[in-house]
């Protein structure tokens, strides 16, 4: 992103604010940022007091930032997924390793809980969700085994849904057998995927010309709609599958991604979290 003296860039991800501190630290620049995230917002009270006007936060979903006042950013930043610190707290219900109440909602103040998505589901909608949001390879085993167990009133944790799933499809692997499961629970109480649909033309239009998109995705479902957006920013078909004609694309980014950056073998082992992200970047180019 490259960030410069007078600019203001938009973190569209607050969590932690690790970027947007790595941002206000590169330059003498303003940041706003946003999460829907109810502690990301008492996060950003420290954020307030050492930068002053140069830090603003917004509480809102990143699919809502059209609302914003603020337009021509010099950046835009997009860092998909859960947050290590959603991660990290057992009461929040994403993490497998944890034992707490099955929540998972990036608002706990807005929505159903990941409790009442199993206990309000069918198993034939279950199995199409744990098959399209976590590629899941057995998708109606482990639906069978989420449901039998709900019924059986052994479902209320973490742990039971993780022990459920392990239980039904043992396996091998070096992922935990419930990993895609709480995934694409996950993806489906909080529409992570609709939200990022909804996000990046809205984003595109406030980026200033010549201002940087990027975009950190943590599994293929998001880096999908992001490298399919991207693309037909800079006026190249989405997909092997895009057979539209090149005289009715219209090109109004720059790639500067060909291929996702990928964290380096010290990283991942410095931050085993940043082992399958990937990044991608374009730059809006000026209207002629």
């Amino acid at each position: 992103m490259a960030p410069k003296d007078g600019e203001t860039y938009l973190d569209c991800t607050f969590g932690g604010g690790g970027h947007t501190r790595a941002i206000l630290e590169r330059a003498n620049c303003r940041v706003v940022a946003i999460d829907r995230d109810p502690e990301a917002a008492k996060r950003a009270e420290a954020f307030r007091v050492q930068y002053g006007d140069r830090f603003a936060f917004e509480p809102v979903n990143f699919s809502k930032l059209d609302k914003l006042q603020n337009e021509g950013y010099a950046g835009v930043l997009f860092d998909f997924g859960v947050s290590s610190f959603q991660l990290d707290d057992a009461e929040r219900g994403f993490s497998i390793m944890r034992e707490g109440p099955l929540d998972m909602r990036m608002n706990f103040e807005e929505g159903e809980s990941a409790l009442e998505f199993i206990k309000n589901t069918d198993e034939f909608s279950l199995c199409k969700i744990l098959r399209e949001y976590g590629e899941e390879p057995r998708p109606r085993k482990v639906a069978r085994a989420i449901i039998d167990a709900r019924d059986a009133g052994k479902i209320s944790t973490t742990k039971d849904l993780a022990e459920a799933v392990a239980q039904a499809v043992p396996t091998r692997e070096r992922i935990h057998p419930a990993t895609r499961a709480f995934q694409a629970i996950r993806i489906k109480i909080n529409n992570e995927l609709g939200e990022i649909e909804d996000a990046l033309p809205k984003a595109f239009e406030r980026l200033a010309e010549g201002g940087i998109m990027v975009a950190i995705s943590f599994h293929s479902l998001e880096d999908r709609i992001v490298k399919r957006f991207f693309k037909k920013m800079a006026g190249l078909p989405e997909s092997r599958f895009d057979r539209s004609f090149s005289q009715d694309r219209v090109r109004l980014a720059e790639l500067l991604t060909r291929k996702p950056i990928e964290p380096s073998e010290e990283e991942c082992s410095r931050n085993p979290r940043s082992r399958s992200a990937k990044l991608r970047a374009i730059r809006k180019e000026s209207v002629k």
